[in-house]
């Protein structure tokens, strides 16, 4: 019987960069081009949510890690995209990958986008997950009641539901039940991530969302298939850096899905799975 991401063990490798990654490597498909995960902010190994992660396993390999600093990989995260963009282009050298597909979530979206850019050749396709561009407006630092919900040292489950669901009936019932799969996992969970993480997080979000008009015109340069998608009640990243991602790339298409906000991709899981699916396979 196949194991599915929440019983998966954790694994470590060790980069040229002197870090060691933690990560779990799940599916199949032999020959297949992997997929590689690129989690939120302050997330990790456990914050990704098991229905998505076994919905998107089958017929393909799909790796999630923890990048530098973050949960039980090693090392000092650092406070700038570009730099954690080197380190998960470490992790995709140390792990053997010389092309992949790549998720990326909120500040792994961030990531994402700046690997495409300095290491073409390594990314097949690419999925941003409630992302924005470098420079957008508006997008220095987040809004009061997003950073008090899930910005503080200690976060609640009623403030990440606030953040990552509607207050629809149905989302925040959805809520709950990704927070019980996630959490359904009680030996062997990764390590938290620390405060000290957050805030190198958190000032690379902020230097990232510096206005600098003339830095949207680099995402001009990806010549590889996006998916941009969303939901369309994000307090965190707005839909509409949607709209704006998939306008400055040229081979992009974008979804927003109803209902849902920075957490869509685990209250849609598998109607997300099925349209990455489906963009991964296209041809």
């Amino acid at each position: 019987m196949a194991t599915g991401y929440a019983e998966l063990g954790n694994e470590m490798v060790s980069a040229a960069n002197g870090i060691d990654y933690a990560y779990r490597d799940t599916g199949g498909g032999e020959g297949a081009v992997p997929l590689v995960l690129l989690q939120h902010f302050r997330g990790n190994l456990d914050n990704w949510d098991p229905a998505l992660i076994d919905a998107l396993a089958p017929g393909r390999r799909v790796v999630t890690f923890d990048n530098t600093g973050v949960g039980g990989s090693t090392g000092t995260t650092p406070d700038t995209v570009e730099q954690m963009a080197r380190d998960a282009i470490a992790f995709l050298t140390a792990m053997q990958i010389t092309q992949a597909d790549i998720l990326g979530f909120s500040i792994g979206s961030f990531v994402a986008q700046q690997i495409a850019l300095v290491r073409p050749a390594i990314m097949r396709r690419l999925v941003l997950a409630s992302s924005a561009p470098q420079g957008a407006a508006d997008m220095h630092g987040w809004a009061s009641e997003v950073v008090g919900a899930i910005g503080t040292p200690n976060t609640t489950p009623e403030a990440y539901l606030d953040v990552f669901f509607t207050q629809s009936a149905s989302s925040r019932q959805a809520g709950q039940q990704a927070l019980r799969r996630m959490y359904a996992r009680t030996e062997g969970r990764d390590q938290a991530t620390t405060w000290v993480t957050r805030e190198a997080q958190y000032d690379a979000v902020c230097t990232w969302g510096i206005p600098d008009h003339a830095l949207l015109e680099r995402l001009s340069a990806l010549q590889m298939p996006v998916f941009v998608a969303n939901g369309d009640s994000d307090p965190m990243i707005l839909p509409r850096y949607s709209y704006l991602l998939a306008g400055l790339i040229p081979h992009a298409q974008v979804k927003i899905y109803p209902d849902s906000a920075h957490g869509f991709l685990f209250q849609h899981h598998a109607e997300f799975a099925a349209d990455i699916n489906a963009f991964l396979t296209s041809s």
